[in-house]
């Protein structure tokens, strides 16, 4: 369950409300990212040569490494997610070329997955625009509809080793290697093609030098761990109990981004290497603002520090609801669906 501070979430009543005092902290700083950036691609490539370098002394220890390497891998994509929203450096072809070149390295098309991502910020909490950039969720109502076909395929789709072991994999070694949907544009094409392209180049070069088990096994686990922890991310900062979730008639795009985004409370650690994304209730609200000012406005604005609030520990609790009620207005469990 998301906890709120009552006595701190005190401010603007509405999410467009607090867009004017957003646009504020909208400014990147350039000095700053370039920054950003040098000090997780230098560490992400340092530990790649370790890794290799290691793999003369043990395999095991060679893919210890490349899976501690996930880490700075899941910081890069969300410099490239920053890039896509324009908020990373202040000119759009800055943005683009840079995480152009970064979904090389997070095996993502930059230009596909910048479409994709407009679309779900577009739309999210919106029960009638659902299906593209999102988890898919049904509602209790609309899962009691399916045949017990698709309740059984819906089941299997929302568990927990499916959607956190198959998916990652599925959508970052295959998906966005041909993503059949997105490729009715020529810029979507080029998009694939040219990232294809440049991780086959690549991965060719060092399977030549190398062989293909030493790429096996310094590269699959620094993207397994990063497509895992980011499926993982992205799926706790809209599907816990709380969320918000309506009909077109009834939907607003601030007020959706407020109330059905999370604010996930990490360690700073955690939060250093996931880029300050769990502040994703104000991104929603205001998707310019650079990831490193994020943590400026839950400091000066304390209503939105203590709103929508998910511990580490309380987020474990997501992985087991996975149907909308619109009568509650919570995220139930299947178990709860049934008595509900």
């Amino acid at each position: 369950m998301v906890s709120q501070d009552t006595d701190a979430v005190t401010g603007p009543n509405s999410g467009r409300e607090w867009v004017r005092i957003l646009a504020h902290y909208r400014e990147p700083s350039p000095q700053r990212s370039i920054v950003e950036l040098l000090v997780t691609l230098g560490p992400f490539a340092l530990l790649m040569a370790l890794a290799w370098w290691s793999l003369s002394i043990s395999y095991a220890l060679a893919a210890f490494i490349s899976t501690l390497n996930g880490a700075f891998l899941v910081r890069t994509f969300v410099i490239q997610h920053d890039c896509g929203h324009g908020s990373f450096f202040r000119n759009r072809r800055g943005n683009d070329w840079t995480g152009r070149v970064l979904g090389v390295f997070t095996m993502t098309p930059y230009d596909v997955w910048r479409k994709k991502h407009s679309i779900h910020h577009a739309s999210a909490g919106n029960l009638d625009r659902r299906g593209i950039g999102d988890v898919k969720t049904l509602t209790v109502a609309e899962y009691r509809d399916r045949s017990r076909a698709g309740r059984i395929g819906y089941w299997l789709y929302r568990h927990p080793l499916f959607l956190f072991g198959f998916v990652p994999a599925y959508l970052f070694f295959l998906e966005n290697r041909v993503p059949v949907g997105s490729m009715q544009s020529g810029s979507s094409w080029l998009s694939v093609m040219a990232t294809n392209a440049a991780l086959a180049t690549l991965l060719g070069a060092a399977i030549w030098l190398a062989g293909i088990v030493p790429v096996v096994v310094t590269v699959l686990p620094t993207a397994l761990v990063g497509a895992t922890v980011g499926v993982w991310m992205f799926y706790v900062q809209h599907q816990f109990e709380e969320t918000s979730w309506d009909r077109s008639p009834d939907w607003d795009l601030h007020d959706a981004a407020l109330e059905g985004s999370s604010h996930y409370v990490l360690p700073p650690v955690l939060a250093w290497f996931t880029a300050n994304i769990g502040i994703h209730h104000v991104h929603h609200l205001y998707n310019r603002i650079p990831f490193y000012r994020l943590s400026e406005v839950i400091r000066d604005h304390h209503a939105l520090a203590g709103a929508q609030r998910l511990t580490l520990r309380q987020s474990l609790d997501c992985a087991r609801r996975h149907l909308w009620d619109e009568n509650s207005r919570k995220l139930l469990s299947f178990a709860e669906a049934r008595r509900a």
